[in-house]
């Protein structure tokens, strides 16, 4: 049985199986790279639902594991060594369970960091510029009369999605035939920015062909599905 009473976050949200790997998240596009990928590789993991309504991210505990105040994290028992690792940042996490367990990440070191450099990609550009688009046309930012800095984040979002088009106009995947911790690490945003963010019309998503049929393929796999539902939502 491991002892993962060290870890204050373990106070606030106890784990009922000490010996899995701990996820702390929520169902966002950050979040669901993480349960997506355990999906995926079929690690035993037991997942606590953080929510950020309610600011559980800026708890003492929580920010004892990740003093950055945001989602996922992860406590792996079987750390290096047999030593529990505590782990934050979404793409740092993806590289280190698909080192851990030897999946989703070519072994071949010229593919392995051109894997890589997709996750950096979607760390960098994906994520902040799709979630700008987020803030400025479905939240608060609506509000603001100057639409400059949304029309700004909508042509950024678009450029991106061009950048995706044209990698994949002769691939299945980001990296060729082979799925991997890069898509794992897009899909979630693309399907969030046409989705929750009601963003699929701004950015002319239906002009392209390569990232809706990526995506489609993404989304129909039964991990992906399983993954993007992690944690289980409130039912209140």
């Amino acid at each position: 049985m491991s002892d993962l009473s060290a870890f204050p976050i373990t106070a606030r949200w106890p784990a009922k199986y000490p010996d899995r790997l701990q996820l702390y998240s929520l169902a966002t596009p950050n979040g669901v790279k993480v349960s997506i990928m355990l999906e995926e590789i079929g690690l035993a993991y037991e997942a606590h639902r953080i929510d950020i309504g309610t600011n559980d991210q800026l708890t003492p505990e929580f920010l004892s594991l990740n003093p950055n105040g945001k989602i996922p994290a992860i406590i792996d028992p079987d750390g290096p060594g047999g030593t529990p690792l505590a782990l934050f940042e979404s793409g740092a996490i993806l590289l280190y369970l698909a080192e851990k367990t030897g999946r989703l990440l070519p072994s071949d070191v010229a593919r392995r960091y051109e894997t890589i450099q997709w996750v950096f990609f979607q760390m960098a550009f994906v994520g902040p510029m799709f979630g700008q688009v987020g803030y400025f046309h479905k939240f608060a930012g609506r509000e603001i009369e100057d639409k400059r800095p949304l029309e700004h984040y909508r042509d950024e979002a678009r450029r991106i999605l061009g950048v995706l088009e044209t990698r994949l106009a002769d691939r299945q995947w980001i990296m060729d035939d082979a799925y991997t911790i890069a898509d794992i690490a897009t899909l979630g945003w693309v399907r969030n920015l046409i989705g929750y963010y009601g963003a699929r019309q701004l950015v002319a998503f239906d002009e392209l062909k390569h990232v809706p049929a990526w995506l489609e393929r993404g989304l129909a796999r039964p991990a992906v599905q399983r993954g993007l539902e992690i944690p289980k939502r409130d039912q209140r």
